[in-house]
């Protein structure tokens, strides 16, 4: 099983899939847990330093595994399993702080920064209730090693989405958005373009109510402004070459609210049309400047379900012909979560995952820690 709740923030991803001895994926089901708006607003706040933040994040971890528990009884009842039927659970956690390479490196003893990430979880918990074997905590071996931690995807997009002597992009559209250089030559590029969905979901739900702009439609009914959009795309990040990740750290509601300051007649709509340009141009520019030889662009996760988004895609990519990964084979929203299920087999077989030409590690590592049923 793989389990995934990402920087939307909606809920849990599950999947339950069978993987041959070549690493091959063959989904067999998928469900669905959605977050409590309050939940949801707590993680949100664990986004940023806050009172008792260690003990509201520690019960956070625990919410999460019964989060997780709840997908897979879901799953299980759906393929008629028992526990001991399913190998291993490859279980994400929540996200809510990515600092890698920063804060406690030290130039006078020559000691390069660390950092952290920080996935909420408790995979302890998660074994207990299931009793199945955990695998968690896939990131902090990759920062180990000098690495971003970030993206992880690339490795499981160019097992299920490569062909021979082509390149291909793949672009995942979470809260954040990555995308996956898969070479003609077998070489694999990978790195977090910038924001995906999470400015766009937050404007809606501000607005409207909306948990998120359904098919982009709301964005369809407003303008894009020029002025604003150039404000946006100036964002140092988006101008720094990979590898690079980031997430709600940096793109996040006081980052808009700033951007804002200069563009306070805008009205709602036009903010929600020049949110979703940015995210298309953010990431149409990077597929131009790294995969100018791609001919197909697969996208997956939540921004694939957007029509307004993958219009603006497909306009800022005129000669890259721009599809759903539901085209290839995998559903957009269970994408993230069979990557989890395809890394927690290459940590029980002991095979390393990381690509350190998308991560900048120092080399490919296991990843993973395995909790025991």
């Amino acid at each position: 099983m793989g389990l995934m709740s990402g920087t939307s923030l909606d809920g849990v991803d599950g999947i339950l899939a069978h993987i041959d001895a070549q690493g091959r994926l063959q989904v067999q089901a998928h469900a669905f847990a959605p977050f409590s708006e309050p939940f949801r607003a707590e993680l949100l706040n664990l986004n940023q330093s806050g009172f008792d933040e260690l003990h509201r994040a520690a019960l956070a971890g625990n919410a999460i595994a019964r989060h997780y528990h709840q997908v897979v009884q879901d799953l299980l009842g759906q393929t008629r399993l028992s526990a001991d039927q399913v190998t291993a659970i490859g279980a994400h956690g929540q996200t809510v702080r990515h600092r890698p390479l920063e804060f406690d490196g030290d130039a006078v003893l020559q000691r390069a920064p660390v950092g952290y990430t920080l996935q909420l979880i408790n995979p302890a918990l998660l074994a207990e209730l299931t009793g199945i074997d955990v695998v968690a905590d896939f990131r902090n071996r990759d920062l180990a090693a000098g690495g971003q931690g970030a993206p992880l995807v690339p490795a499981f997009h160019q097992g299920v989405f490569a062909q021979p002597k082509v390149c291909v992009a793949v672009l995942n559209i979470g809260g954040i958005s990555n995308l996956s250089v898969l070479g003609a030559d077998g070489d694999v590029l990978g790195w977090d373009c910038g924001p995906g969905n999470a400015l766009m979901d937050f404007w809606c739900n501000t607005h409207t109510g909306a948990p998120f702009d359904q098919d982009g439609a709301w964005a369809a009914q407003g303008q894009i402004n020029p002025a604003f959009l150039e404000d946006l795309l100036s964002e140092a990040f988006l101008h720094r070459a990979p590898p690079k990740s980031t997430g709600r750290d940096l793109f996040n509601p006081a980052w808009l609210h700033q951007r804002l300051q200069s563009h306070a007649q805008l009205s709602p709509q036009d903010v929600q049309a020049t949110l979703t340009e940015f995210t298309a141009v953010a990431c149409a520019k990077d597929v131009l400047q790294h995969a100018e030889k791609a001919r197909e662009l697969i996208v997956c996760g939540g921004g694939a379900l957007n029509r307004q988004l993958m219009h603006r895609l497909a306009h800022h990519l005129p000669g890259i012909q721009v599809i759903s990964s539901e085209v290839r084979g995998l559903p957009p929203l269970q994408v993230e979560a069979a990557a989890f299920a395809w890394l927690a087999f290459k940590t029980l077989r002991r095979e390393t995952s990381s690509l350190p030409s998308v991560t900048g590690a120092r080399g490919a590592r296991v990843l993973g820690a395995i909790y025991p049923r």
